[in-house]
């Protein structure tokens, strides 16, 4: 029974009464109904009833000539006092009420007030540091949308591009470009690998060709204008593929590494065995030597390091004079960018996990330095939420020798792509064919 005290007159309880004790005879004494019986029960008052009064103006019962309680047939009888009745006698019914106990109240009052202002405090604080991530990431505000929240049924097509970082030469040279095509209604996802040698003009319209991976580089003035350098990648890339690229995202893979080790590293399933040379330091002008790495097919727990190495690893051991690779078709730039892709997808994968949370505030502080977009925070996370890797019919489409494109070399001897027969419109009619509609 809760530890709290009942009025007298409360209709729905007993009421309570005081245990017996040893009081000297001819002093009231108040009984206990424990262990006795119905008849056995003793009054409250031990004195005998007095005739009712006669003379007028005595109150009368307003209930009835009968009142209930320990006077039968007597009205109003608490209010006077037998004669022989003690000098401090009290009628039972006028003894004072025991006051409430209001501690507990005022302590869970209390509590729930505490708790309301370290949950708003919280709530604040996350809310200032999410705010200020969105700022720091993006050229746009927190929560404005370009996308219009993704509600059309129309794609959203965003440029993923990824850089080695640094202050070496061709630190934003961007080796990986990936378009990722959303369909937001039914979360129909396609990845659309485009390969860092495809011959291009850069600037556009300029007349001078180069490799498409350095647009970026040339547009941003070595990355001192992110924005610029996105924007002229997003404009390249919409020419090349025939798809609407409005958006862009950088990554920056030092920074990647950094993302990586902290949500705690990520799960990856190796499709195939290979190993290759990679480079002990971007910088060569630091440390141009080489190590072999090795990566056997199954499930590995792979940390920042491993798994940037994993996704950029393209060397043959014999550059490095290390022996012969166990697997080139893994060592292309086609093998590459799908094993980047599935990189990302372990990454979103670990984010998505719950027991990863309480890392991203860690992963937040890493994913700052390594990211850069033009799509607002608001809107990049609903992309997330809208993009779906695990679905079996995602489409994974790169463009290679394979099939649309060909090797071929520059003029100044660079080993370089074209579309076959220098046919650039097969090249957005394969992707088209091939996106998952």
């Amino acid at each position: 029974m809760p530890d709290k005290y009942y009025e007298p007159d409360e209709p729905t309880l007993p009421a309570s009464y005081p245990a017996r004790n040893q009081e000297p005879q001819g002093k009231l004494v108040v009984g206990s109904f424990q262990n006795q019986s119905r008849a056995a029960q003793r009054r409250p008052y031990q004195y005998p009833p007095q005739p009712r009064p006669s003379q007028p103006g005595y109150p009368q019962s307003p209930t009835g000539p009968e009142m209930p309680g320990p006077y039968p047939n007597q009205a109003y009888a608490p209010q006077r006092q037998a004669a022989n009745a003690p000098a401090n006698y009290q009628p039972y019914y006028q003894s004072q009420r025991r006051p409430r106990r209001r501690s507990g109240c005022t302590v869970g009052c209390l509590v729930g007030l505490l708790l309301v202002l370290l949950l708003g405090f919280f709530t604040i604080t996350v809310g200032q540091r999410v705010l200020a991530f969105g700022s720091a990431i993006s050229n746009q505000p927190p929560l404005s949308t370009q996308t219009g929240y993704m509600s059309g049924s129309g794609r959203t097509n965003v440029l993923v591009m990824g850089y080695g970082g640094g202050s070496h030469s061709g630190a934003f040279l961007t080796d990986s470009m990936t378009v990722v095509s959303v369909m937001p209604q039914s979360h129909h996802t396609s990845l659309i690998s485009i390969p860092r040698d495809l011959w291009v003009q850069v600037p556009a319209g300029s007349g001078n060709y180069a490799k498409l991976n350095t647009v970026y580089t040339v547009g941003s003035n070595n990355g001192q204008n992110p924005v610029a350098g996105g924007n002229a990648a997003a404009q390249k890339i919409s020419l090349i593929t025939g798809l609407n690229v409005k958006y862009w995202v950088t990554i920056n893979f030092t920074g990647f590494r950094d993302l990586i080790n902290a949500l705690g590293g990520i799960d990856v399933y190796v499709p195939d065995s290979f190993n290759a040379c990679y480079p002990k330091n971007d910088d060569a002008n630091i440390d141009a030597s080489w190590k072999k790495v090795q990566f056997n097919k199954g499930m590995q727990h792979m940390n920042g390091e491993t798994a940037i190495e994993y996704a950029r690893a393209r060397e043959p051991l014999a550059v490095c004079g290390m022996g012969t690779s166990e697997n080139l078709a893994e060592l292309t730039d086609f093998a590459r960018s799908a094993r980047q892709q599935i990189i990302i997808k372990a990454v979103l994968a670990k984010v998505k996990q719950p027991g990863t949370w309480p890392r991203l505030f860690d992963a937040m502080t890493a994913l700052q330095h390594t990211i850069y977009t033009n799509m607002s925070l608001a809107d990049l996370a609903l992309f997330a939420t809208k993009m779906d890797m695990n679905d079996p019919h995602t489409a994974h489409i790169g463009l290679s020798n394979q099939n649309v494109l060909v090797d071929t070399v520059s003029n100044d001897g660079q080993a370089i792509l074209l579309p076959a027969n220098n046919n650039w419109s097969a090249i957005p009619a394969y992707i088209k064919q091939h996106l998952y509609q």
